[in-house]
C-alpha cells in the first residue's frame, strides 16, 4: 500500500487501495467517448525476442477503451517491419504501424530539412515525435498514451491508472506523468536513484532555490518511460532527441503548462523492464551517455532561467554531488536492510564515482556549446514551415506500409 502524501510541485495520485479492473476501465470506456485515446508503443525489432512484448499483447487485446495503437518501429529493416506487422495484427485494436526509417518518411525528414527542421537520428525521441504528429493528422483523439514495449511485468491496469487523470472529464490533467517501484531483490533504478536525483539536489545546493529544479524533484521516478498527455498539449512540446527525453519532456510541460495541471499516478506494485549496462569504460555507450545526455538537457534549461553556469560552478557541483549521492547510497543501504534486500555498497559508490563524468562531460559539452538546442521542432512550427504537413505524414505512412 502506498502512502497519500502530498509534497512537491504536481499532484500525486496514490494507489491506496486495489481498486476493481472492471470498475476502473468502464469509467475509461464512458470518458474515452468524448476524449478519444490513443496508444503510443515505441518498438524495435529486438522487443520481438524479449518476455516483455508478447505479455503487452495478451494484456492490450483485452483493453476496449483505445481508440488507436500506434507503433513505432524504429531501428528497421524492411523484413523486421514486416516481422512486426504480423505480431501486431493479432491484436484486436488493428495497430496502425509506423515504419520509422521508411523510404516515404525518410522524404518527409529531407523535405523538413530542407525547410530549418532537424527530425534528428533514429530513436525513441523521434519516434514519439512522429507519433505524435500521425495522431494530431488523424484528428480522432483527445488523449496520447505512452509505454514501452519491454514492460516484464505488465498489466493493463497500468495502462488504465496511466489513462485516467488526462481522460477523466471531472479530473482534466493536462499531463500524467507514471511512477512505480523497481524492486526485486534488489534495488533497481540507479541512474534515477545515484545519479540523478543526487544531480538535482546539488544544484540546488549550488545555485539556490529555483521551481524548476523544485519541480523536477518532485517526481517519484522522473526517469519512467510512461505518461499521458492532451493532444494540444502534444502539439505545443519540442521532443528531446537524445537519451534526454524523459527530462526533456518534463522540462517542455514545464514550460508550457501550469503545474496544476501537471500529476503523477503510481501505476504499479512493481515494474521491471530490461536493464542497460553500466559500461565503466566506456562514456559515449550505457547508462554513462544516458547521464550525459540528461545532464546536458538540466544544464541547457537552467541557462534558458538566466542562469549563469561556468567552469568554476561546474567544479563545486561536481564535488557537492558525490557528497550528496554518497548520503543517498547509505539511505538505500538501510532501507535494503530493513527489507531483506540485497545492497553492494561498493559497486553502487563506484557507480556514483563513473557518473561524476558525465557532469564533466555534460559541462564541457555544455560550455563548448551553449546554444545547441537537440530538440525536435513542435507540430505547431512543423506545420508552420512545411503547410500540409500532416496530409502528407498520413500518406507517407500508408504509403511504407503497402510496400
Amino acid at each position: 500500500m502506498s502512502d497519500f502524501f502530498q509534497n512537491g510541485e504536481i499532484t500525486t495520485f496514490h494507489k491506496l487501495k486495489r481498486r476493481e479492473l472492471g470498475e476502473l476501465e468502464a469509467e475509461l470506456e464512458l470518458a474515452s467517448r468524448h476524449r478519444p485515446v490513443s496508444l503510443v508503443l515505441p518498438y524495435i525489432p529486438v522487443e520481438l525476442q524479449g518476455a516483455g512484448l508478447p505479455r503487452i499483447a495478451q494484456e492490450l487485446s483485452h483493453v476496449r477503451y483505445l481508440k488507436n495503437v500506434i507503433v513505432t518501429v524504429g531501428r528497421a529493416s524492411r523484413e523486421d517491419f514486416d516481422d512486426a506487422r504480423r505480431f501486431f495484427a493479432a491484436l484486436p485494436q488493428k495497430p496502425k504501424l509506423i515504419w520509422c526509417t521508411g523510404p516515404r518518411l525518410e522524404s518527409i525528414y529531407e523535405l523538413l530539412g530542407k525547410n530549418g527542421i532537424d527530425v534528428g537520428e533514429d530513436g525513441k525521441g523521434r519516434s514519439a515525435w512522429i507519433a505524435y504528429g500521425y495522431i494530431l493528422a488523424l484528428e480522432d483523439s483527445k488523449v496520447i498514451a505512452l509505454h514501452d514495449c519491454d514492460v516484464v511485468t505488465y498489466d493493463r491496469e497500468l495502462l488504465a491508472r496511466l489513462c485516467y487523470p488526462v481522460t477523466h472529464p471531472n479530473i482534466g490533467f493536462e499531463f500524467c506523468k507514471g511512477y512505480y517501484s523497481r524492486v526485486t531483490e534488489q534495488m533497481h533504478g540507479r541512474v534515477t536513484r545515484i545519479f540523478v536525483s543526487p544531480l538535482i539536489r546539488s544544484l540546488k545546493a549550488t545555485l539556490g532555490p529555483d521551481q524548476f529544479l523544485d519541480y523536477l524533484d518532485s517526481f517519484r521516478y522522473i526517469l519512467a518511460g510512461e505518461f499521458s498527455m492532451d493532444t494540444e498539449l502534444a502539439r505545443r512540446l519540442r521532443i528531446p532527441g537524445d537519451w534526454g527525453i524523459e527530462v526533456g519532456v518534463l522540462a517542455e510541460v514545464h514550460r508550457n503548462c501550469v503545474l496544476s495541471r501537471v500529476c503523477q499516478v503510481d501505476l504499479s506494485d512493481n515494474y521491471e523492464h530490461k536493464h542497460q549496462p553500466m559500461l565503466l569504460e566506456d562514456p559515449d555507450k550505457g547508462l554513462l551517455k544516458m547521464g550525459t545526455d540528461i545532464a546536458k538537457c538540466i544544464f541547457r534549461n537552467l541557462a534558458g532561467r538566466g542562469f549563469t553556469l561556468s567552469n568554476e560552478l561546474f567544479i563545486s557541483l561536481k564535488s557537492c554531488y558525490l557528497r550528496i549521492a554518497q548520503d543517498f547510497i547509505t539511505r538505500y543501504e538501510h532501507d535494503s536492510v530493513i527489507n531483506g534486500l540485497k545492497y553492494d555498497r561498493h559497486s553502487e559508490v563506484s557507480q556514483a564515482e563513473a557518473f561524476l563524468r558525465c557532469i564533466e562531460s555534460a559541462s564541457q559539452q555544455f560550455l563548448k556549446t551553449p546554444m545547441e538546442v537537440p530538440y525536435i521542432a513542435n507540430w505547431n512550427r512543423v506545420a508552420s514551415a512545411v503547410p500540409g504537413i500532416f496530409n502528407m505524414l498520413l500518406e507517407a505512412v500508408d504509403a511504407d506500409t503497402k510496400l
